[in-house]
């Protein structure tokens, strides 16, 4: 499938579908943003989408971004697309990202907060992040245990230049995208559960889950952020 071609059908097709999970939820179709996952498809096609006004791009391997990074990077502020770094990100990692990706959607241990932190305190940045959560408890998924939340949110309070915005999780691949919705409605309850603590200084609003198989019954139980690849931009051959 030629992406060029297809890709404002692709925009207008998940419009619709995000609309229709809003109603179905009784949600403000505003409050659910799309990150553009990237990764798969080269530079001139993200030129394309970015044309498109699909202005959030997800990568999640600064060598394979950088290329595209750069071709962006020389643009006035307000024609550049927003970054968001949505793989796990290796603690040594950090200082090629953050300055350049504005939001990072997978902390998940203190070494990478420190990382984080100290590349954002030199270069005087305070940087939006998800905190990402292993709901399914999966092996191959990253992620903290759900119980080791609150401790670890207490832990970011030293580190002034982070700020988190939300949690983000993966559900398992599923046949059937319903039977991801337990895992999206129990990060959402962890979110809630956490804001009714009142331990963070302000609430988390947000909420990166869903992607291009599962992103209706994300957004059905509260997702602020899908990251949608195939089912948006497509996916070249190798």
């Amino acid at each position: 499938m030629n992406l060029l071609s297809t890709l404002a059908e692709r925009i207008q097709e998940v419009d619709r579908r995000i609309t229709a999970a809003c109603e179905r939820s009784g949600r403000d179709r505003h409050d659910v943003n799309v990150v553009a996952v990237t990764k798969y498809v080269s530079l001139d096609n993200v030129r394309e989408v970015v044309a498109h006004d699909v202005l959030h791009l997800g990568e999640n391997r600064w060598q394979n971004a950088k290329p595209k990074w750069e071709a962006f990077s020389g643009l006035p502020a307000n024609e550049q697309p927003v970054w968001h770094y949505i793989g796990s990100l290796q603690s040594n990692k950090a200082k090629d990202v953050i300055g350049k990706f504005t939001y990072i959607h997978s902390l998940d241990r203190v070494s990478l907060a420190e990382a984080i932190a100290d590349r954002a305190d030199k270069l005087g940045l305070v940087v939006p992040c998800f905190i990402q959560v292993n709901v399914s408890g999966e092996a191959s998924k990253q992620g903290l245990e759900p119980e080791e939340l609150e401790p670890f949110i207490q832990t970011l309070k030293q580190f002034p230049s982070i700020k988190p915005i939300g949690l983000m999780t993966m559900a398992p691949f599923e046949a059937e995208p319903e039977e991801t919705r337990p895992v999206f409605r129990e990060l959402r309850m962890l979110r809630d559960r956490l804001n009714a603590q009142g331990i963070l200084d302000e609430p988390l609003t947000e909420l990166s889950m869903g992607m291009s198989n599962d992103f209706e019954v994300a957004i059905e139980e509260g997702a602020t952020w899908v990251r949608l690849g195939t089912i948006l931009v497509g996916k070249e051959e190798a």
